[in-house]
């Protein structure tokens, strides 16, 4: 089944090009459960091979993502927790999952919309405890940007440089994951640290 969605990911973004990685990157960063390493390494491998332009490929999935974020904001925006919780299970969206991102959001504030878009199974998710709390639209474009940014371009320059090994992108894919966690860490260390001397 998901060798079956991988194929035809695969697929749309070789016929439909930018549109693809467009479509595929929205839906990825929306509700759709699959994740966006088979969208982005493929198409820096096809920019590596001269069929695509990696800017435009790399501009074309962060915006993607942008859009499929901003979707889940507005339906958190406009239908509130209870919608969420009542039809999210249609799309493999739990009660406990959202009650996760609500808690990260509240202990991380703001910083958690563009941190919660680098960590795997957290990024799709983390623009609805934005809309529960109607995190200012700017703001959250903001981080959502920069955050899906940063993955985006580590996806498709992991394609662009050695796409046409799928063992050598997995391990590389494991160390990167680490060492941006790693980083996330250090960072909300800092930032607590920082939020924490301005509070005496």
């Amino acid at each position: 089944m998901l060798a079956d969605i991988v194929n035809f990911v695969v697929d749309t973004v070789g016929s439909l090009g930018y549109a693809g990685i467009f479509i595929m990157m929205f839906l990825e960063s929306s509700f759709f459960p699959f994740p966006s390493e088979v969208v982005m390494v493929p198409a820096g491998y096809l920019a590596y091979k001269g069929e695509m332009n990696l800017f435009l490929a790399i501009f074309f999935g962060i915006l993607g993502s942008l859009a499929g974020a901003l979707l889940n904001y507005f339906l958190a925006v406009k239908f509130g927790r209870a919608f969420l919780i009542k039809y999210g299970k249609y799309f493999f969206i739990k009660e406990e999952t959202i009650d996760k991102m609500e808690d990260f959001f509240k202990s991380h504030g703001h910083i958690s919309t563009f941190s919660g878009r680098l960590i795997p199974a957290v990024r799709q998710y983390i623009s609805f405890p934005a809309g529960l709390a109607r995190m200012n639209l700017l703001v959250f474009s903001i981080y959502t940007t920069l955050g899906a940014g940063i993955w985006v371009i580590v996806l498709t320059l992991l394609g662009y440089f050695i796409g046409d090994n799928e063992a050598l992108v997995k391990e590389y894919l494991r160390y990167i994951i680490i060492g941006i966690l790693l980083t996330l860490v250090a960072l909300g260390f800092w930032y607590y640290k920082k939020v924490k001397k301005q509070k005496v």
